[in-house]
């Protein structure tokens, strides 16, 4: 159960429209900087959003890890992502491949402005 949870609200989001609008691309992206800070992808799953008058309006998504999960929703009208990234440290500590990951998601979005929290997880009760 021991593990890192990583949270953020990005604000002022500088990044290229797409990043916020489009599901596929940003799935790629997500799914790729997984495996290249060294985490095991199991699936993946994002939705892009419509307005009422069906223009983009934002994406959610999740890649499920072998070590747990990486999650990102975005608000393309508020240029603000949120991003959640919990990996558990059962079979060896994945704690720094996280905070690179995180680095690496929260630069795509070029945020203008980041909150962040960082929460150990599931220590067990002896």
């Amino acid at each position: 159960m021991h593990g890192l949870h990583l949270i953020a609200d990005l604000h002022d989001c500088t990044c290229p429209a797409a990043h916020l609008l489009d599901r596929a691309m940003l799935a790629h992206f997500c799914a790729d900087a997984c495996r290249r800070h060294g985490l095991t992808v199991v699936g993946e799953l994002f939705h892009a959003f419509t307005s009422p008058d069906g223009e983009p309006a934002g994406v959610t998504g999740t890649v499920v890890l072998a070590e747990s999960h990486l999650a990102v929703h975005t608000w393309p009208e508020l240029r603000a992502v949120t991003v959640d990234l919990y990996v558990c440290n059962y079979s060896g500590d994945n704690s720094t491949a996280a905070r690179r990951l995180f680095d690496t998601v929260l630069a795509h979005f070029a945020p203008g402005s980041v909150d962040k929290k960082e929460v150990a997880r599931g220590h067990l009760r002896i």
